[in-house]
Parts: structure tokens; sequence; C-alpha cells
């Protein structure tokens, strides 16, 4: 197995295991901005870049209740966050030009959830031939953009989607 460097990932190591909270729950107590990643807020849920993505651009769609399933949901809660996701394919389809996405939810700890309980649905942006394909060949994945450009960009492709869309 290859190693590559990546010393953001002994934050997420160290201080996931030692929550209490939820940090979707201390996320939208926060201001908007670098530090919480929230990069567009509707009336029931929020969009937010992930700050341990597997690439460029990986966005989580997250209720504003905290409940550990879809199902658990009112459907005005489920509405709006099946239209947020939307929004972030055209965000990321604009401000990346993704050709294709990968869309889910890990609801549980058996089907890897890492937030237990705040259910939230990923949306991670794809191109042909991207370097996706490393993190089941070699173990490794490649990130090419600091998280803060990454922040900076789709919050501008936000504020152009509100203007347009």
């Amino acid at each position: 197995m290859k190693h590559i460097w990546s010393p953001w990932r002994m934050a997420y190591i160290e201080g996931h295991a030692a929550e209490n909270s939820c940090i979707f729950c201390d996320y939208l107590a926060q201001e908007d901005g670098i530090g919480n990643l929230i990069l567009h807020r509707g009336r029931q849920a929020f969009v937010i870049l992930n700050r341990y993505p597997y690439t460029n651009g990986h966005m989580m769609v997250v209720p504003n209740v905290h409940e550990p399933s879809l199902d658990d949901l009112d459907k005005v809660t489920q509405a709006e966050l099946m239209e947020l996701m939307a929004q972030t394919v055209t965000v990321l389809r604009r401000v990346y030009g993704a050709e294709a996405f990968n869309i889910g939810a890990n609801i549980g700890i058996a089907a890897g959830a890492g937030v237990i309980g705040h259910v939230h649905l990923h949306v991670l942006p794809r191109w042909t031939g991207d370097t996706n394909f490393m993190a089941t060949t070699a173990e490794t994945r490649v990130i090419p953009e600091s998280i803060e450009e990454t922040y900076n960009r789709l919050f501008v492709g936000w504020r152009e989607l509100g203007n347009s869309g």
C-alpha cells in the first residue's frame, strides 16, 4: 500500500471518537463561513462542504432537525432535501464541470454512517478518468485543491444559483 501524507485526517480521527455532540447541529449554531463550511441554508435543510472529502466538491445535504433516518423526517423536509440535492448537482456542474455524480446516504452503523444520529445525503462530483479509482485499487485518494479554495468556489456558485435559478 502507498502512503500519502494527509495531516488533515488526524483531526478527523482524533476528534471523531471524542465527539459527544452532533457536528451538524453544532455547525448550524455557528455563523456560516470557512469555520462550519455551510454553503447554503434552506428552510428545513442546509448544504455543507465535507471537511474530509472523497473528491473536491464533495458536499452534503443535511436536514436541520436531528433525526437518524430519512423515514424519520416529515414530508416537507424530505422534499427540501431532494430539491437541495438537485441544486447541489447544478452548482457542481457549473463550478467544476462535473460529468456525473455519486449520491447517497449511509444510514446506521452497519451502513458505514460517520454521523449516526443525523441523517444526511452525500453528493460527489465525478469525471471521466477521475482519480477516484485510486481509493479502491491503490488505497489512496487524490485531493488536488485545498478545502478553503473549494469552499470559496462553491460559495460563489451557490450565490450565482440564487440569481439564476
